[in-house]
């Protein structure tokens, strides 16, 4: 008898456990073999299976309770190691191993002051070594190993902190390139001295908590990619390119948080059964097994330890594929959870305007021209993942104009708007290649609070807007580009102005919100490359607005006017949805990309705006259910 998977149908992998997004998002925290006493503060070296700790704290207040004991762990239990010349807490170590490991500076009483002193451990006993250049305590980062060290930021007193780096060879401390950033009570990891990571912590006076993440790659300190989770008193393991950063605290809370650094972002993976604070760094651990051990935790100080593994052998999220779980007994498909994904702030632009042009994702991003203080610019920015750069300008400074938010920020184009005194429309469009702009063919007709969209820069729309310097009429002129030229198209439905929405490409879009003849309006169109369609409305009515989408049945809206908006609004198809709103509220923002990865940037909310902010969704597996 035939099969009727032969005839018609598929094969479905069958799977015990769901797949994951990487190594580390499929680890998990275990109970470990207890300290034998509780401590926090305490400088760590060494890696999972055998690890350092020395010094710190039993209970609080540290400077009243300080200790010198150290303790060597075997990935099973922990046993009494040789004690500490110098009593001090808040220190930091480094080493490969627990026979060979460096504990330097750290804090003291009276007062917390820094120290310099410095003890190399052989696996028996400590010896005094040189001592470093810079006092300091609360908390450095260190990493490497011990004879190849790197000790950075701190503070000395506390509340002073501190940004020098200084590198280690084994007999002598030599002063290198500063952290860009001064910061204590820091996560700190390098398996290698040449690939360190400094995560977090608080700025000078611990009044506000970090969410700014460096790397070092021998020579210089590197801004990457924000923590999604402000906090001091973290605990690093692993790389610049593989490193987990977990627990410590932000006020009230001790923190059970783990997030996984992939070498560009960081993502939440899972979290310690105990949050904790101020444990100590395992520099020499990786992303795929590390521990925490002591800290404080509530109601006070802990001697547990928890051990972090990951699977050697895992199945690889890929979006699209359909398996069943064999073990719950579901079949399920892998796809972007949009829904669940929130806002994370970016790095602030160099140029606080309003309606600026966004090209690209939140890795990879431009932002060109719009109104600013003192009026328009013609400034142009790149933004890296983390921060932003000038780059060359366009040649028409101008406000209200569009550009091609889904395209590459390689291949953005920036047309219409309104530029000089009195106002005067535009028509001119300019394209980018990644390092000049080049005045292309100009509009058939002048306009301003327009909206644009389009995949790269010779495919774009231009839609809608007024024709007007003052505003009136609004013109329904639809405008399609093909690399040399523009061509009038369809006209949309409604026509409508103050920089509607448009999302997708030249050939599937969707088109809404904005001014219409009577007011801010909820309507929407779809495009599919001949007509436009009315669908369904959006739930709030608003104008100067951007968002991100792909096509015309996969867009976000965000923020905009009817009072300062922050919300954000998923089209399906079908209909548009409320998800997770910007943290500010922003009118004639702009944004870039696609429903799954977008970036927010500039706008308008008490003054005009530099802040950025990130879209980023995550694969998830759903479980498919019969309706």
């Amino acid at each position: 008898m035939a099969k009727y998977s032969d005839i018609k149908g598929f094969t479905v992998q069958t799977l015990s456990s769901d797949p994951v997004a990487s190594q580390a998002a499929g680890g998990t925290w275990a109970s470990g073999g207890d300290l034998p006493a509780t401590r926090y503060l305490m400088g760590g070296a060494g890696s999972q299976t055998s690890t350092l700790v020395a010094g710190g704290a039993s209970s609080p207040p540290a400077n009243g309770n300080q200790v010198n004991n150290g303790y060597e762990y075997n990935g099973t239990s922990w046993t009494a190691g040789g004690n500490l010349n110098t009593t001090r807490f808040a220190l930091a170590g480094f080493g490969a191993s627990n026979t060979a490991a460096v504990m330097a500076a750290g804090s003291a009483s009276p007062g917390s002051a820094g120290q310099n002193a410095v003890e190399v451990y052989d696996g028996t006993s400590f010896s005094e070594a040189a001592e470093v250049n810079t006092a300091r305590g609360e908390v450095p980062g260190g990493g490497g190993t011990s004879t190849a060290g790197i000790l950075f930021g701190g503070a000395n007193p506390p509340g002073t902190s501190k940004n020098e780096t200084e590198t280690w060879n084994g007999s002598s401390w030599t002063e290198v390139n500063n952290l860009n950033t001064a910061r204590e009570l820091l996560g700190g990891t390098a398996n290698s001295y040449t690939a360190a990571m400094c995560m977090s912590g608080t700025d000078d006076g611990g009044t506000e908590k970090l969410t700014n993440v460096e790397t070092w790659d021998g020579t210089n300190w590197t801004e990457v990619g924000e923590v999604n989770v402000a906090r001091w008193g973290g605990a690093g393991t692993g790389t610049s390119t593989s490193a987990l950063f977990y627990g410590g605290a932000n006020s009230p809370n001790y923190l059970g948080s783990t997030e996984f650094w992939n070498g560009s972002s960081w993502t939440e993976v899972g979290d310690l059964s105990t949050g904790r604070n101020l444990s100590p760094s395992v520099p020499s651990g990786t992303s795929s097994a590390t521990l925490a051990t002591g800290g404080q935790a509530p109601p006070s100080t802990t001697a547990s330890t928890e051990e972090w593994s990951a699977p050697a052998v895992f199945t690889k999220q890929i979006e699209g594929q359909l398996f069943f779980n064999s073990t719950t007994n579901t079949f399920k498909e892998t796809i972007d959870d949009i829904p669940s994904t929130s806002w994370a702030s970016g790095g602030n632009m160099n140029t606080s305007a309003q309606a600026r042009q966004i090209a690209g994702i939140t890795t990879a991003a431009i932002a060109a021209s719009g109104l600013g203080s003192p009026g328009r610019t013609a400034n142009v920015e790149q933004y890296n993942g983390s921060s932003w750069t000038e780059v060359g300008d366009v040649s028409v400074a101008r406000n209200q104009a569009a550009g091609t938010p889904a395209s590459p920020y390689t291949s953005a184009m920036i047309f219409a708007g309104d530029s000089g005194s009195p106002n005067t429309n535009q028509a001119t469009a300019e394209s980018w290649n990644g390092s000049a702009w080049t005045e292309v063919g100009d509009l058939n007709t002048a306009r301003t609070q327009t909206c644009g969209t389009g995949a790269s820069n010779t495919a774009a729309l231009c839609v809608s807007g007024s024709d007007n310097p003052n505003q009136a009429p609004i013109t329904a002129v639809v405008e399609q580009y093909d690399g040399s030229s523009w061509t009038e198209v369809g006209d949309v439905n409604t026509a409508r102005r103050e920089n509607p929405l448009c999302t997708g490409t030249s050939t599937s879009s969707i088109f809404a919100g904005g001014y219409a003849a009577t007011g801010n309006t909820d309507k929407s169109e779809s495009w599919n490359g001949t007509s436009w369609t009315e669908v369904g409305d959006l739930n709030t009515a608003r104008q100067a607005f951007g968002g991100g989408g792909s096509s015309n049945v996969s867009s976000l809206a965000v923020g905009g006017s009817a009072g300062d908006k922050d919300q954000t609004e998923l089209w399906n198809g079908t209909s548009w949805t409320e998800l997770n709103d910007l943290s500010t509220g922003k009118s004639t923002t702009r944004s870039g990309g696609s429903a799954s990865n977008c970036i927010n940037a500039g706008g308008y909310s008490t003054a005009y705006s530099n802040l950025t902010e990130e879209w980023t969704s995550s694969l998830a597996n759903k479980t498919i259910t019969a309706s």
